[in-house]
């Protein structure tokens, strides 16, 4: 459906893209996605605190999740060369989906078989081998995502993988605070490991999208390669370096020709729209269970109710990129950011209720969800199609990368300052965003 028509129909006629088989099944993958996230973040640093694990040290665990920032390192290796064996039976995306999911798998069975009071380089091991296939499996959904539809239906896409992406994050949040509540911690752990089964279905399951090279892009590679030396590729070195020129050097280079000057601004942005909304969330728990609350009562504002916010934010921003475009509803998702988590400072500073713990994840999780759509459609329209996992690896990589390391001192600031002063610093980690969209706005308005 081309993008003037979509601007054009009604709100029913818009709802009609999400019937659709392939826009459906993100449900699904965005929900193998989301289930490794938590288990390697806050409830993981849940686990640790209730068990009187030192927040610092809590803070020190969320480099885990740097794995994620980093993951354009191997994204070219995921664009270009077959996972032995799976990818000649699932094809090229599928192949390395799978072999993503086994990973997680391990890794978390592992985590639940640790004791944490003894073994905790070997549980931060294991969950290192979760953030890495995580990661890997990342690259490969997005992917296939972008790959899969026309770019006119990339904010759907989003919406739905959001949709997934958000029960997965209410399964490993209050599933996994009811598991440990009732149970324990290790066993919440072995039932995730569990529920990856349905993303490995899903890949059994869905159809192979098609992954297009373009003439032009076909050119700028042997334009590359020519610059280099390599007309002739006929020993070992230079097929090597040929390979490496392909499938690193142009990523790089087709995104900063086509997009000029302006490059620069949108990896900025890129790298500081949820700075704010990931530096907070490390402390979110831990701030949650200092507060006094129990473990039942941050299942159920936290997570359940935190949950349907956030699926009406998404469902909100996925519509309003069809129908308005990706910067508009960019800005207010970054708006929403800030001033949400700004909620923070005056819950850190109030007497403890359920009602006021329910206003602010209720502002907090609608902003999110609203934000996530709109910035995943956004950085889906980045892409080229012939290097899709390597290109949006690199943005997704910038998104999370300034957040994760900032985040890691996120237990010391805490420690040294209390949770008043460290929300009001997160909230003002926004700033920066606002600015970097609304100067998109005015050049794409020029």
């Amino acid at each position: 459906m081309p993008e003037k028509d979509l601007k054009s129909r009604n709100w029913r006629e818009l709802l009609s893209i999400y019937r659709q088989p392939r826009v459906l099944g993100m449900i699904c993958l965005g929900f193998s996605a989301g289930l490794p996230f938590l288990l390697v973040f806050s409830t993981l640093s849940a686990w640790l605190r209730d068990i009187g694990i030192a927040r610092t040290t809590i803070g020190f665990f969320s480099w885990v999740g740097i794995t994620y920032s980093i993951k354009f390192f191997w994204a070219p290796v995921i664009d270009r060369l077959p996972f032995a064996g799976l990818t000649t039976w699932l094809g090229k995306r599928r192949g390395w989906m799978l072999a993503a999911q086994i990973t997680i798998v391990l890794g978390l069975t592992g985590m639940a078989l640790t004791d944490p009071h003894t073994e905790l380089t070997r549980l931060a091991i294991f969950a290192l081998l979760v953030a890495f296939g995580s990661a890997t499996q990342d690259i490969t959904v997005d992917a296939y995502r972008i790959e899969a539809v026309e770019k006119n239906m990339q904010g759907a896409m989003a919406a739905t993988y959001v949709f997934g992406y958000r029960i997965a994050l209410l399964v490993t949040g209050a599933g996994a605070f009811y598991i440990a509540e009732a149970w324990s911690w290790p066993t919440a752990y072995l039932v995730m490991a569990t529920l990856m089964g349905i993303g490995i279905a899903t890949t059994l399951i869905i159809s192979e999208p098609v992954h297009v090279i373009d003439e032009n892009t076909r050119k700028l590679e042997e334009k590359l390669e020519k610059s280099i030396g390599l007309q002739q590729k006929k020993n070992l070195p230079a097929r090597i370096i040929a390979w490496f020129s392909d499938a690193v050097a142009s990523p790089f280079v087709e995104f900063f020709q086509r997009n000029g000057a302006l490059a620069i601004v949108i990896l900025l942005l890129v790298s500081t729209y949820k700075i704010s909304d990931i530096t907070m969330g490390v402390m979110a728990n831990p701030f949650y269970l200092d507060l006094g609350f129990s473990k039942t009562d941050i299942a159920n504002v936290t997570k359940i109710f935190g949950f349907f916010m956030t699926i009406a934010g998404a469902a909100a921003g996925g519509m309003l990129v069809l129908r308005y475009g990706m910067l508009r509803p960019l800005l207010a998702g970054a708006v929403l950011i800030m001033t949400t988590n700004l909620l923070f400072v005056w819950l850190a500073v109030s007497e403890p209720g359920l009602v006021s713990l329910a206003i602010v994840i209720s502002a907090d999780n609608l902003g999110g969800g609203f934000a996530t759509s709109a910035f995943i459609a956004y950085l889906s329209s980045l892409t080229n199609t012939a290097y899709t996992a390597t290109q949006y690896a690199l943005f997704s990589s910038l998104m999370t990368l300034p957040a994760k390391f900032i985040g890691g001192f996120s237990g010391w600031v805490v420690d040294s300052s209390g949770y008043a002063p460290f929300f009001l610093y997160t909230g003002l980690l926004g700033l920066p965003a606002i600015l970097l969209v609304l100067y998109l706005l005015r050049q794409q308005n020029r």
